[in-house]
């Protein structure tokens, strides 16, 4: 007989441990995965950039992963509420949380709640046509605007804010995103580091993306990434020298002669988002230097600060994990604790018998989707080895079933997504591009009660 698996999430680090697991012999293994959305693909489907179409390739592989006969999606059902914990205690042999880490981290700055001020998240999300974000209301009116971070996510948003929409309209950005993207008014987009640029955390791919921008010009100022004797150590990684040697270059081009601005700003750190008329009028930063310690370099503020003019905020300082209720949660590193991916009672607390974790809920938000396949198999291993003498719970397949529609879920398939899929592509090609999302969850829900019809 075959353990039953529950992995609940549906990104790459739930995908990447559905495999391993149907992969695995003996004990043989039966998967189903839930996701709180009715379609799977996680952040690969609501988070990669709309002109990033070679990484959601990625979904390919997914696909055949959803072919096993031994592998079902249930799509639309919310751990905590629809489905609880103890329906995967009765139901499964063991479950995998494959949650991700939902929130963005806040500044901690005075004035971050003023209108205008917002996550990258937030951003994301909506140009994306997530159904949590798809409803937020940007004022892209603004012809200056921060972005406080220098990871690939704040890439990512400062590119889509500097794009011409023409380019992004032949992409599957969400139709309502580049609507408001043709009107923006954005002219500058003052990115800011608190760190210098051999600490910055974008990969060479995506800055050298901003300076290849053909309607704006990537600004920096050749003391700003200087390289001072705190640094030194950090070029030894070749990613970070290939950063230093390409910014170093781009320095020495000034101000350029394109409309738009990307400003590249290096040991800068907001204290203060200044509003007038409760909206977001200005940031202040303050100027830091480098220090070098036994945990690599830090940021140390001189005291000297600086006003920038701006309408827009957008910070992009990491993810947070959010709290599901029966699920044990470490609200200081916001990940669910554990130890190599078997799930702990409390932080440094003891294993909890048949409950695992992968992906940013286990490890903490860090990493690209490639990432999570070592650290998916990773976990998986840890359930193997738990269960090398299995003592299968025996529930029936379909017992599961009966207990969500009983309680009026919604339950979607893969095959709902496939006919999902099938329809976003049509539309997106009779409207000259490659996908047209449908970004409303009832409006999903609607359309694939219509197709499975049809």
């Amino acid at each position: 007989m075959s353990l039953r698996i529950a992995i609940i999430g549906s990104g790459p680090s739930g995908f990447y441990a559905a495999d391993a697991l149907l992969k695995h012999a003996e004990p043989a293994f039966e998967v189903d995965m839930f996701d709180r959305l009715p379609t799977p693909y996680g952040l690969v489907r609501g988070g990669v950039a709309p002109d990033h179409q070679s990484i959601k390739n990625v979904t390919k592989i997914y696909d055949k992963i959803s072919s096993n006969p031994n592998f079902r999606f249930f799509g639309n059902v919310v751990l905590g509420t629809d489905l609880t914990v103890a329906d995967l205690a009765e139901h499964y042999d063991a479950w995998i949380y494959a949650v991700g880490a939902a929130r963005d981290r806040k500044l901690g700055v005075p004035g971050e709640d003023l209108l205008g001020s917002h996550s990258a998240t937030e951003l994301v999300g909506w140009y994306n046509g997530h159904p949590d974000f798809r409803d937020l209301q940007f004022d892209l009116t603004a012809e200056r605007v921060a972005v406080v971070g220098v990871g690939n996510v704040a890439m990512d948003v400062t590119r889509i804010l500097s794009q011409d929409p023409d380019e992004l309209a032949k992409t599957d950005i969400a139709a309502h995103a580049l609507e408001a993207l043709r009107s923006s008014r954005i002219r500058e987009v003052i990115v800011l580091g608190r760190r210098g640029v051999a600490q910055a955390a974008f990969s060479p791919g995506e800055i050298k993306e901003i300076g290849e921008l053909e309607s704006a010009d990537l600004v920096v100022s050749p003391s700003e990434v200087a390289i001072d004797a705190a640094s030194e150590a950090d070029l030894a990684d070749a990613n970070t020298k290939k950063n230093v040697d390409y910014l170093t270059e781009r320095s020495t081009f000034g101000e350029g002669s394109r409309d738009r601005k990307v400003r590249l700003r290096f040991l800068a750190s907001p204290v203060e988002i200044l509003g007038e008329n409760g909206r977001v009028s200005a940031i202040r930063i303050e100027k830091n230097r480098l220090e070098a310690g036994a945990n690599g370099v830090s940021a140390k503020g001189t005291g000297v600060t600086e006003i920038l003019p701006v309408g827009l905020v957008f910070r992009s300082v990491g993810y947070h994990g959010v709290a599901i209720p029966g699920v044990p949660f470490d609200p200081k590193g916001g990940t669910i604790p554990n130890v190599q991916g078997r799930v702990l009672d409390a932080p440094q607390g003891q294993v909890l018998p048949r409950q695992y974790v992968v992906g940013w809920a286990k490890r903490g938000p860090s990493g690209l989707i490639g990432t999570n396949r070592g650290d998916s198999i990773a976990t998986v291993q840890q359930v193997i080895a738990d269960f090398a003498s299995p003592s299968p719970v025996g529930a029936d397949k379909a017992a599961i079933v009966k207990v969500l529609t009983d309680r009026g879920v919604f339950l979607t398939d893969y095959a709902d997504w496939k006919r999902l899929d099938a329809h976003e592509l049509a539309q997106g090609q009779a409207a000259g591009k490659i996908r047209e999302k449908v970004t409303r969850i009832p409006e999903m829900l609607d359309l694939i009660l219509k197709l499975r019809t049809n």
